[in-house]
């Protein structure tokens, strides 16, 4: 996890805390968070980035629409991350 882009970690939670999210769900709740707009050529690289590392499986939901879901490997990358930073942050 140490070697993703922040708003690749964003889109890794953001589809960790959602059921089966479309990449546009992913978008439009990356784009509330950053109250900015979202372009299609830095979301769906980023996507497909954390495919290509297995934190993230893609599947298809109809023949325009692809849904993407947290692996295993990318719960562990989250669950690795959180006790880090728990070392220097806690509240």
């Amino acid at each position: 996890m140490h070697d993703l882009t922040g708003f690749q970690r964003d889109l890794l939670y953001v589809i960790a805390g959602a059921d089966r999210p479309s990449g546009q769900a992913v978008k439009t709740e990356v784009e509330q968070y950053y109250d900015e707009e979202i372009n299609h050529g830095r979301l769906y690289p980023n996507l497909d980035t954390l495919v290509n590392r297995g934190l993230v499986e893609k599947g298809q939901l109809d023949r325009r629409t692809n849904y993407y879901t947290i692996s295993g490997t990318g719960l562990e990358a989250i669950q690795e991350r959180q006790e880090w930073e728990s070392r220097y942050v806690e509240f």
